[in-house]
């Protein structure tokens, strides 16, 4: 079970689309969340809370059950009428959302979903980089691969310093 964070409620809608809320979310920059439910009246459906920073997509729970991440997007059905309850909070209330690797999700993905290609494109463009897909910060969370370049640095310099009549100059360690 996932608790939504402490925030400021700023509208409560019934949509046909969720491209309003969308567009809303990236031209205002919101962080916060959508809390989004099927159906008016609203059905037996459990709602999914997609979270938003500065204005984009970045990850979706079902507050009262186990989906995450895409899982929780599948949970929606394709058209509406939809209850979007649109809630302003901080990027600090969000983080234990956003560092959850399972609940993330595509920026566009939602806006793709309303069949608004333009809207998706723009929420990617929107998006700062995947930290994930920095190849420098990959590796330097690797320190296996840290210590096994070390290992073969200290190979070459002693190859080298043999080569060179300098082994009695290396540091042993």
């Amino acid at each position: 079970m996932t608790t939504l964070p402490d925030g400021t409620l700023l509208a409560s809608r019934v949509v046909q689309s969720l491209s309003a809320p969308l567009e809303t979310c990236l031209e205002t920059h919101l962080t916060g969340y959508l809390r989004i439910e099927s159906g008016v009246p609203v059905t037996a459906g459990e709602p999914v809370v997609v979270t938003v920073e500065d204005g984009v997509p970045t990850t979706a729970v079902v507050p009262d059950g186990d989906r995450t991440g895409a899982s929780a997007l599948a949970a929606l059905p394709e058209t509406g009428p939809f209850r979007v309850e649109r809630t302003a909070t901080t990027a600090d209330e969000l983080a234990r959302l956003r560092d959850r690797p399972v609940c993330r999700i595509d920026p566009g993905t939602v806006a793709e979903r309303t069949d608004s290609p333009d809207l998706a494109a723009r929420t990617r463009d929107r998006a700062p980089e995947d930290p994930e897909d920095d190849p420098v910060a990959a590796f330097l969370d690797n320190p296996e691969r840290i210590a096994e370049l070390r290992r073969e640095a200290r190979t070459e310099a002693a190859a080298t310093a043999d080569e060179w009549g300098l082994a009695d100059q290396l540091d042993s360690q």
